[in-house]
């Protein structure tokens, strides 16, 4: 076996954004997140203030969305969001790209956009992962998303935001490696619900997944290791 839990647990975004969630939800989900050691919690805008403070003394890391989950909102508006968001104590964004210039063409447009996002949250060495929302995509639109995600300075490029039609595919995953450079990480979201799933978004390059069967996973890996 060539990881550990650990590392499984590092690769986890714990995600708490289905609308339905109450305080009392995010306050488990936290506390799920911090039994296990996860990479960070992904939580809505107006919660980032109270997920840092329920994750505080932990290693865990706090993260919101931005744009989310259409990508249509102006720029100005983005970056508003992720200076917020930044303030408030996240130290990660993932944000979605504009799916209907890309879908129309407006190349500039995209990259400006994210690129504005990845520059307020940059000088406060804030981390940005992209959303291509690859369900309204064909494979050269993702391709193309891939490049300009990178030409704007992203850190990461994500599959999904798991509120569309599907979710990550490896297929979709192996192409989205293949076209960005090693200095870009690769997140699924939307479909990682077990062990089996983990192992294989982290076989084809993925270093981040987003998940809301945290507990699962995680049981699933110390059941099949032996390691506490």
């Amino acid at each position: 076996m060539n990881y550990t839990c650990h590392d499984i647990a590092q690769m986890i975004d714990h995600s708490l954004l289905r609308p339905e969630l109450t305080v009392q939800d995010i306050r488990r989900g936290c506390e799920i997140a911090k039994k296990y050691s996860v990479a960070t919690v992904c939580c809505a805008p107006a919660e980032v203030s109270l997920v840092k403070q329920l994750l505080q003394g932990s290693d865990v890391k706090t993260t919101t969305v931005i744009g989310f989950p259409h990508g249509y909102t102006k720029t100005e508006v983005k970056v508003f969001e992720a200076e917020q968001a930044i303030k408030d104590g996240a130290v990660e964004l993932d944000m979605v790209l504009n799916i209907s210039r890309l879908l129309g063409g407006d190349h500039d447009y995209v990259r400006k956009d994210i690129q504005a996002v990845v520059e307020a949250a940059h000088r406060r060495n804030v981390l940005v992962k992209v959303i291509l929302e690859n369900f309204y995509l064909t494979d050269e639109q993702k391709i193309t998303a891939c490049k300009l995600c990178e030409e704007a300075g992203a850190d990461f490029v994500k599959t999904s935001t798991g509120f569309a039609g599907s979710g990550a595919t490896l297929e979709d995953l192996r192409l989205m490696r293949e076209s960005v450079s090693e200095k870009v990480q690769v997140k699924a979201a939307g479909g990682v619900r077990d062990l089996e799933m983990a192992l294989k978004v982290r076989e084809v390059g993925c270093t981040r997944f987003g998940a809301t069967q945290t507990k699962a996973i995680m049981e699933q890996c110390y059941e099949k290791s032996g390691q506490d």
